[in-house]
């Protein structure tokens, strides 16, 4: 007992203390928040040493540190077979090489911006570190920039790699000689490459083994052989007092190394996706289903398989998805249908462990079982019996729209008679013919072949049972009207293309860098009618086949992708407008054509500084906190800067 009077005697003022502190109003630090990267102290070995023989570096930098994402980000070359041990403490970072050292061997760790400090997690950027395990360092370097074969939008975190194995199989057979990372600008900076000849390379190495070893790999490749250099050069630097004075302009010398301006197009090659067979189900009785990964070898090849239904021919009508990865197959014999349970052999190309297509042969379960019967059997007889159309109900509709529509099940037949158009001249219904075409992949689908005119209105009746489906089923009657803009409502665009001629197509874009519309190029012009109001971009391929689409490239056949431009700047187009454009495809370097605008990998913004206190004040408001620094009644809040 008087133990714990003399413990609690003293122990009062303590902790009297520590309540009146925690109660007390806190220094918080004030200024302006640490928007400056970490900086690089000193390292074991030295940067850039030579004769090292150890698999252990540490690089000490002046504040504490993290590492993000080490085993994505940092890239040490030559590439490593065993997975490095990388771990930042405080402000110190170790790497734990486990691959055997290469004699005379330049050793390169690219950590691009995997470096952040702990407080606000700013990044050093293009941070890398080198030494040789011989007596010379490597020092020459080769950079450019990756964009997308298409979009020619900035790829980053795509993997850049040489080989001066100049065979065409190194790049699909050995890792890269050395690589780096490219930046959130696309960019990339191979670094401490010895004097030789040697090809490029980007690859999004799914697997990390660096070399083309999978078909489902983005890739690129330069065709040309390069022999890294360097000259002395002189650069301009601007020393300003503030923002808005310039202080001196000086002239900078250095060493320019080239190549220093790669442009890499990456690209997917075309059929490389993994094909298989992803899903099969019979949704309704009178139709089985296919989902396949993708359109590669399709369609399949189908047969009954039940021993009571091998001899039935015609017993199904194909429906092809857009994508053509799906096929419906619409059940057309009744002895068929009625089958709870049917058996039916597929043979397609299915991908194997080696990524490539091979035949493959399933025989596929597909059951029925009835739903819960409705409670209303009138009413879902009544709804059994009625053939769904859906159709174009706007009311306006664009000269250039196809007016289509489409049956809830395949069609059988149509009663012409009970199909009836009308066109209104000043107040009176003149009735019109006009050719109606099925759909050659859907057969529920149909349109009007017809090139419409402007300001025209019609009118569109159908009878009931006009339609009949392969089940007997007819439509309602449909009564709708529509109306066509006015000419004066469009724009037109002509395009003048200098640099290219012919066997090439312009397509204009919307904001979204999605495709509105496609024009040939036809004697130096492209041309677009038609066009509604609004801001448009424009991009251009080089059809070199002449088949209207681009084509992606292809590795085995040296194969480049068809080669895309931009314009670099929106157009805007008004009503009844005729615009002339012209356009010299080569007036800018492909990585400065793309308007930043609808780029969507856009680099990342630095941070803006910020102010401490600022922030302070503002918090306290929202909190309630007094203007003496005490808290008001409510919940505690932490304040920016409390650490």
């Amino acid at each position: 007992m008087r133990r714990f009077c003399l413990f609690f005697f003293f122990a009062l003022p303590a902790l009297a203390g520590i309540f009146y502190a925690c109660a007390s109003r806190m220094d918080i630090g004030g200024g302006d928040y640490d928007i400056e990267p970490p900086k690089f102290r000193k390292s074991l070995p030295a940067p850039n040493s030579v004769r090292y023989d150890k698999n252990k570096i540490e690089l000490d930098f002046d504040e504490y540190i993290t590492i993000q994402k080490p085993t994505e980000k940092v890239i040490i070359t030559p590439p490593q077979s065993r997975q490095p041990q990388i771990k930042a403490v405080g402000k110190k970072i170790t790497v734990e090489l486990r691959d055997t050292l290469i004699p005379n061997t330049t050793y390169t760790f690219d950590f691009t911006n995997a470096i952040v400090d702990n407080n606000e997690s700013n990044a050093i950027e293009g941070f890398s570190f080198a030494f040789s395990t011989g007596d010379v360092l490597d020092s020459l370097s080769v950079s450019g920039i990756l964009l997308d074969a298409l979009t020619l939008e900035p790829m980053k975190g795509i993997m850049v790699g040489l080989h001066n194995n100049l065979d065409d199989t190194a790049f699909t057979s050995i890792p890269f000689l050395r690589t780096t990372m490219t930046d959130d600008r696309g960019q990339f900076h191979i670094r401490n490459a010895a004097y030789g000849s040697y090809k490029v390379y980007a690859l999004a190495d799914k697997n990390r083994n660096f070399r083309f070893d999978q078909k489902t790999e983005d890739i690129a490749f330069l065709d040309s052989i390069f022999v890294p250099s360097f000259e002395p050069a002189v650069r301009q630097d601007t020393v300003w007092i503030d923002s808005l004075t310039i202080d001196t302009i000086k002239e900078v010398h250095y060493n320019r190394f080239t190549p220093d301006d790669i442009v890499l197009r990456l690209f997917h090659e075309e059929g490389n996706e993994q094909q298989y067979l992803s899903k099969q189900e019979r949704a309704e009785r009178h139709k089985i289903a296919f989902h396949f990964n993708s359109g590669a070898g399709l369609p399949p090849e189908i047969r009954l398989t039940n021993s009571d239904l091998q001899e039935r021919e015609n017993w199904y009508i194909p429906e092809i998805s857009p994508d053509k990865k799906d096929i419906t197959y619409w059940l057309t014999d009744s002895l068929v249908y009625q089958k709870d349970t049917l058996w039916i052999e597929t043979k397609y190309l299915k991908t194997d462990t080696l990524d490539n297509l091979q035949p493959a042969v399933d025989t596929l379960r597909f059951v029925w079982r009835d739903r819960k019967e409705d409670k209303d059997k009138d009413k879902k007889n009544r709804r059994a019996e009625t053939l769904r159309l859906d159709f174009q109900k706007t009311s306006s509709l664009e000269v250039y729209d196809t007016i289509r529509f489409t049956a809830s099940e395949p069609l059988l037949n149509f009663d012409a008679d009970k199909i009836v158009f009308s066109q209104k001249v000043d107040t009176l219904w003149e009735r019109r013919k006009f050719p109606i075409v099925g759909d050659t992949l859907n057969p529920r689908s149909y349109y009007i072949d017809k090139r419409w005119d402007y300001g025209q209105e019609f009118r569109f009746s159908l009878d009931s049972a006009a339609f009949s489906s392969i089940y007997g089923k007819t439509n309602d009657s449909i009564d709708t009207r529509f109306k066509f803009a006015a000419e004066e409502t469009y724009a037109v665009l002509f395009v003048k293309i200098i640099g290219r001629d012919s066997l090439g197509v312009c397509q204009l874009l919307n904001s979204t860098d999605a495709v509105v519309r496609s024009a040939p190029l036809i004697e130096g012009y492209a041309n677009f009618e038609d066009l509604k109001p609004g801001k448009y971009y424009l991009r251009f391929f080089e059809d070199d086949n002449g088949n209207g689409i681009w084509d992606t490239g292809n590795y085995a056949e040296h194969r480049q992708p068809e080669k895309v431009y931009y314009y670099n700047s929106s157009i805007e187009l008004r009503e009844y407008q005729e615009v002339e454009q012209e356009w010299d495809l080569n007036a800018l370097p492909t990585e400065k054509q793309k308007p930043l605008e609808i780029t969507k990998n856009k680099p990342e913004q630095k941070k803006a500084k910020r102010s401490r206190d600022e922030e302070r004040k503002q918090q306290s408001s929202k909190s309630g906190t007094n203007q003496s620094g005490g808290f008001s009644s409510g919940s505690v809040r932490s304040l920016p800067g409390l650490r």
